[in-house]
């Protein structure tokens, strides 16, 4: 099997989409902890939400453990330790990823420690309690990815710890117009980022299509002043939220916010759209976070099937327009190409709902 860095240079790499957010829709995740244990006590739903990315098309799947780090398993009265929780995410993803031709990218989040100035050597523990499970298991993990990062100082310092475990590194911050919370620039984010020597850089969460491309544009820029060549790589929120794109919460400043934000949720020509967009801004990873569902997935895959040579496994039952016109309802037969889908303005179906709402500006991070 090819791993990563060989797959980056043959074409673009489709990565999977939310997961916590997702099994809380499904009844196996609890809002507000955000933290994996259904790994352990509901494996059957989480192997089922990974075999669906993989049908859609993903080239990756990551070891469903966000959050699980001592000081955030604590913080959400979670008695499962670290490792036993990152032990199980590891064996889920690779029996899934074996049913097809799939990478296991191993994840790791921000710590506690950092937040609440403990040390850098305190720091540097909980970044290992996360990543030690990685390296015991690295017959079935093929890369690791620090991810979820507002600050750059902190992703240093991971992506510092990660480099022991001598894999491919990935890496991304959770940054929109503003850069990181302590102001610093996304162009200096995009540089410093490539300088830890991570082989893929970029974003993920907290900001929808359209702002992430804007901001993926800008570290595009800076890195190729600074003659700098790390792929880069995006995976967005799946709802969309203009209202936020110059905070640095993004869509937790919603109202919305976490239970209510179905309205929002991007359709599945919406992501085609932007995989075209990120792609041609020299992303070469693209995959999804909190709200990008399977199909949403599904549509990055098939957006990108010339470059890949290859459509998605779902192809026979979900083409892009489906088979609408053997629909037995004549209007529902009339809309059989993508332009008329890539066109369409859908409604909310809420003629007293506001477009856009009042921003929260609160900075939970």
């Amino acid at each position: 099997m090819k791993g990563l860095l060989e797959r980056l240079k043959e074409g673009p790499v489709v990565g999977d989409g939310s997961m916590c957010m997702t099994l809380e829709k499904r009844g196996y995740c609890r809002a507000g902890q955000w933290t994996p244990e259904a790994v352990l006590e509901y494996p059957d739903a989480v192997k089922q939400l990974l075999r669906e990315y993989l049908r859609a098309g993903a080239d990756v799947l990551q070891t469903p453990c966000y959050a699980s780090s001592d000081g955030r398993l604590k913080r959400g009265r979670i008695t499962y330790k670290t490792a036993e929780i990152n032990e199980a995410a590891c064996d889920l993803a690779y029996e899934v990823a074996q049913e097809g031709d799939a990478l296991v990218c191993g994840g790791i989040t921000p710590v506690l420690s950092y937040l609440q100035n403990k040390g850098e050597e305190a720091i540097r523990e909980e970044f290992n309690g996360q990543l030690d499970v990685f390296i015991k298991r690295r017959n079935n993990v093929d890369f690791i990815l620090g991810e979820f990062f507002g600050h750059i100082e902190e992703l240093e310092i991971c992506v510092d710890v990660m480099k022991k475990a001598k894999m491919p590194i990935a890496c991304t911050m959770r940054i929109g117009a503003l850069g990181d919370l302590n102001g610093v620039s996304v162009e200096e984010c995009a540089v410093r980022m490539a300088k830890t020597g991570a082989d893929l850089i970029g974003l993920n969460c907290l900001f929808d299509l359209n702002a992430t491309l804007k901001t993926l544009k800008r570290m595009k820029n800076a890195l190729d002043a600074e003659g700098i060549t790390t792929p880069l790589m995006c995976q967005p929120l799946g709802f969309m939220c203009p209202e936020v794109e110059h905070t640095t919460n993004g869509y937790s400043g919603l109202p919305e916010n976490p239970l209510a934000q179905d309205p929002r949720q991007v359709t599945r020509f919406e992501v085609h759209k932007f995989a075209r967009e990120a792609y041609n801004l020299g992303a070469r990873y693209i995959g999804g976070c909190c709200g990008m569902e399977p199909h949403h997935i599904r549509a990055i895959a098939q957006e990108l099937a010339p470059e890949r040579n290859r459509n998605p496994p779902v192809q026979d039952m979900c083409p892009p327009c489906g088979l609408l016109d053997r629909s037995s309802i004549s209007t529902i037969q009339k809309k059989v190409d993508m332009e008329f889908w890539m066109k369409v303005k859908p409604g909310s179906g809420r003629p007293y709902n506001p477009p856009c709402v009042k921003v929260a500006h609160v900075n939970r991070f």
